[in-house]
This record gives structure tokens, sequence and C-alpha cells, in this order.
């Protein structure tokens, strides 16, 4: 099967949200630095700075975990109205070059530039206009990755962090991809790559001497996809998305809400919310689902929805009275949204990647 020969850009840029901190707050450079929640609220690290990282500090982390690392880290709330408007930017500049974008979060796309007119059809010169372009009208740095396919695209980005950017040309993808541990592929979390690690597999280059039947042997339906990856094999297209699926707000409670009619208390004010979002998003007339969203103290989760046009309170503390029953316990999250349907279909538009659990 011949593997179709994309021109492919994968750039995000430099702890996103940090960068943009520093940028308004010149005397923050040089110091550990970290955007996220209170330590006192069970608040993560939502994004860190280099200095920070040199701690051990890293995204997703405890915020509590993190101070312990770094007595002197910096904290500081995230500004999400100061980073959409730089996001905004950022996909703009983007999508002068393709409209084939597909944005991963607020700063982190790729493009697909196989047909770009721009800079003489070099992918290469591409992605250097665009973080020249980024620096000089956001005035943060990004890293970019250029290849033939999402996955390598994507790797190449992370070699020359920060303010890099790393060209993996088709002739050099089998050496390249041959080197990789197996936790850089797509999909391998912690878990599996043990597994691997424990049944003898470091690299690409390893598990490319097990066969098809003994990948799914050992890793079911995935082991088609870990065949093609270890060889830097990928299909998948640049997807440009540029509806908005959904829109919902929550809120970590501390301590936890101790039973359902505290959680219903809470209600209204999360609503208000939610109609702030819609109203600004001008997305009241696509509304065609509602659902709640909890987190028990346990950690488990579930999300109910239903059928719904506008946001309703009395649907609402249905909604909400089917989850918490679900499993009876204190809550440490609580959630409520809309799902949004284009003008053309109307369809089911998972918001979480996790499934909903009972």
């Amino acid at each position: 099967m011949n593997i179709p020969l994309r021109k492919i850009i994968h750039c995000d840029c430099d702890c996103f949200y940090a960068s943009v901190e520093m940028r308004d707050d010149p005397s923050l450079r040089g110091r550990p630095l970290a955007v996220g929640g209170r330590p006192d609220q069970r608040g993560v690290v939502a994004t860190c700075n280099y200095e920070a990282r040199r701690f051990g500090i890293h995204s997703a982390m405890a915020t509590a975990q993190a101070m312990k690392l770094c007595p002197e880290l910096l904290l500081i709330p995230p500004n999400m109205e100061k980073y959409r408007i730089a996001s905004t930017q950022i996909m703009d500049i983007y999508r002068d070059y393709t409209e084939l974008v597909e944005p991963l979060s607020l700063d982190e796309a790729y493009l697909d530039v196989t047909a770009s007119p721009h800079c003489k059809g070099s992918a290469t010169l591409i992605a250097q206009e665009i973080r020249r372009r980024i620096f000089e009208t956001v005035g943060i740095t990004a890293s970019a990755g250029v290849a033939p396919n999402k996955f390598v695209a994507k790797i190449a980005s992370d070699w020359n962090k920060p303010d890099g950017l790393f060209l993996v040309r088709p002739e050099e993808i089998d050496d390249f991809v041959a080197a990789l541990p197996v936790k850089k592929l797509h999909g391998v979390g912690k878990v599996t790559a043990a597994k691997m690690n424990g049944l003898g597999v470091q690299t690409c280059a390893d598990l490319r001497g097990w066969s098809m039947a003994k990948l799914q042997e050992h890793f079911g339906s995935f082991g088609a996809r870990l065949h093609d990856l270890c060889r830097g094999i990928d299909y998948r297209e640049v997807n440009p998305v540029r509806e908005r699926k959904s829109i919902s707000t929550e809120e970590t409670y501390t301590p936890d809400v101790p039973d359902l009619s505290a959680c219903l208390a809470l209600l209204p004010e999360l609503m208000e919310h939610l109609q702030g979002r819609i109203k600004r998003n001008n997305a009241e007339k696509f509304i065609n689902k509602l659902f709640v969203k909890i987190k028990f103290n346990d950690f488990q989760q579930t999300t109910v929805e239903c059928v719904g046009y506008a946001p309703n309170l009395a649907v609402y503390t249905h909604l909400m009275e089917t989850g918490w029953l679900r499993a009876s316990r204190p809550v440490r999250l609580l959630g409520v949204g809309v799902r949004l349907a284009d003008s053309e279909q109307v369809e089911q538009l998972s918001l979480f990647d996790e499934r909903a659990t009972h």
C-alpha cells in the first residue's frame, strides 16, 4: 500500500499560559512559574515554565505537590480571557497558510500545507514564518515539527523545544521512528509502556520484531495501530474542526458537597455561569441537549443528558438527581452544559473523553 506523502506541520506554543503571563509581566521571567489552581482548593498546574520544570513540576500535577517540590514557585491563577485572545491571534496566523487546520488546544494545531502556495510550497519555510509571526504578533515563542504525517510531526515538534523547529523528511522516517522509546507512541500511556518494557520492548525497533498476531494477542485491537506506528505509518488526515460542539461550566468544591440537596442548591449559580457563556458564544439557537456532570469523592464520574433546547432548572434538577443516585456519595465536582448542533445536522457530541460511569 502506498503511504500518502503529505506536508504536515504540528505547531504549538512553549508553555502557553505561562508564556503569556511572562509576556505581560517581564519580572516573572527567569523564575519558577506555574499557572493553576490554589493548593488549598485541590488545584492543579495547568502549565509551568521551564524554570519550574527543572524541579520536576509538570502539567496536571497537584499544585500542593508542586509547592513541595519548589517552595519558591510563583503561582498565578489562569486568566482564560487573555489566553483566548492570544489563541484567536495564533489560529488566524495558522489559517493564513491553509484551511486544513486541526486545533488540539488553544495554541496547538496540525496544519496540512501539502497544497499551500506559500513560501514556494516549502513546509519548513512556512513553519519558520508562522513561528516568526507568532513571536511578532503575540509576543511568545512556538515550536514546530514538519513531517509527512501527523504522528511524526507531533513527535518532531517536541524535539527542539523551546522555540525550535525539526524536520523529518520521508526518507528519514524509518530511522527516526526506530530509535523512539515506545512511550512516545500515540496512545501508549504509562501502564502500556511498562507492560511493553516488561516484555523486553524498549524502542519502536524492538516492537517491529513482533508479528501482527502477537501484537493483537497482547494489546487487542490496539495491536494493529501499534504495528503501523512503530514503522512511522499514520494515515490520519488533518481534520479541520471549527464548530464548537458543547458549552459547559464546572466547579470543584472544597470541602466535598455532602449530599443531593446541597448539590441542588448549587445549581442556580452554575446555570447563571452557563447562560453567560452561551450568550457570549451566540449559541442559543444551536442547543439540542442538556447535560450534568458529577464527579464523586472517590473520583467516580458520571454524565447524564437529555434532549433540550434551552437551559432549564427543572430539567437540570432531574438530571442531577438521576446522576447523584448512581453513587449516592459526597461530590467533589459539579458541571452543567449544553450540546450544540450545526444548522445542517443534529448529532450527539461528546465533551468528555471519559465514558459515563454508573
